[in-house]
């Protein structure tokens, strides 16, 4: 009976992200112009760059933007998730409302689902609206087999962003701002990642780092779907891989957020902004 009264309250959160999101409509479109315009930008540079250095996946060798194309969407999905339940709750203190919502009946389990439940379900649309835009705008050849097994990577990695959210939620929470030290640890994962040029071009000690970085693995392995039409047999490996960083990954962020709670509500300073 807990888990299911907890579970009514997740949608009440969900409700008012979709209400906050559609009173901002314009900016929704002026992100997703503004993804297609970054699009454009990798157009001009794929001229400057040799196809000869670009990995090939299966059989396929890579266009640039092919290549680029799902670096960029998965670069926006982390930056997203990672700043979603900071963001909350930075906003929360702001408005004077963060201590009123933790004296509620309500689970820090809960609080977390529900401040980033909307951004998880949104994302996953806004990724593929993306990528079929810039197949239908570039002509970029991507295998319809590879879906699923790219629906299956995301959800071994989206636990490891989510737990980084929560470790940028609780510094918020403790040192009212930081927001932009999430925004860093994004960009300083996207450029270990190979998300906009080969691994191979980093120095080897980067290169020795990315083969655990969970978003090189991530995007090495939606590439290998999309472009090379992988299928499940040779992408068990980078799954069993990501759900063994994921999820140590996921519980250490959600102790870390309760632990910084409870510090706070010792010292009755949850309220400070």
């Amino acid at each position: 009976m807990s888990v299911m009264s907890e579970a009514a309250k997740v949608p009440a959160f969900v409700r008012r992200d979709l209400r906050i999101a559609a009173s901002y409509r314009f900016g929704l479109a002026i992100g997703l112009a503004g993804l297609v315009g970054q699009v454009f930008a990798f157009s001009f540079i794929s001229k400057l760059v040799n196809p000869a250095e670009l990995p090939t996946y299966g059989h396929t060798h890579a266009s640039y933007l092919e290549f680029v194309g799902i670096g960029i969407a998965l670069n926006v999905v982390v930056f997203l998730l990672l700043h979603q339940l900071a963001k909350a709750i930075r906003t929360e203190q702001l408005i004077g409302t963060i201590e009123s919502v933790l004296i509620t009946p309500i689970k820090i389990g809960t609080l977390q689902i529900g401040s980033t439940l909307f951004v998880l379900l949104f994302v996953p649309l806004r990724l593929g609206l993306f990528v079929a835009l810039i197949a239908v705008l570039f002509g970029l050849q991507l295998h319809v087999a590879g879906i699923l097994p790219s629906v299956a990577l995301m959800a071994a990695f989206l636990p490891f962003v989510w737990g980084l959210g929560l470790i940028g939620g609780a510094a918020v929470l403790t040192f009212r701002g930081g927001i932009g030290a999430v925004g860093t640890g994004s960009t300083l994962l996207g450029l270990g990642s190979g998300a906009f040029f080969p691994v191979t071009l980093l120095p080897s000690w980067l290169q020795a780092i990315s083969a655990w970085n969970p978003m090189a693995l991530a995007i090495t392995g939606l590439r290998a779907a999309l472009i090379g039409g992988a299928g499940w047999g040779s992408l068990g490996p980078t799954l069993i891989k990501l759900l063994a960083i994921s999820v140590p990954a996921l519980i250490a962020g959600a102790v870390f957020f309760r632990l910084v709670l409870r510090r706070e509500r010792r010292l009755g300073t949850i309220g400070l902004y």
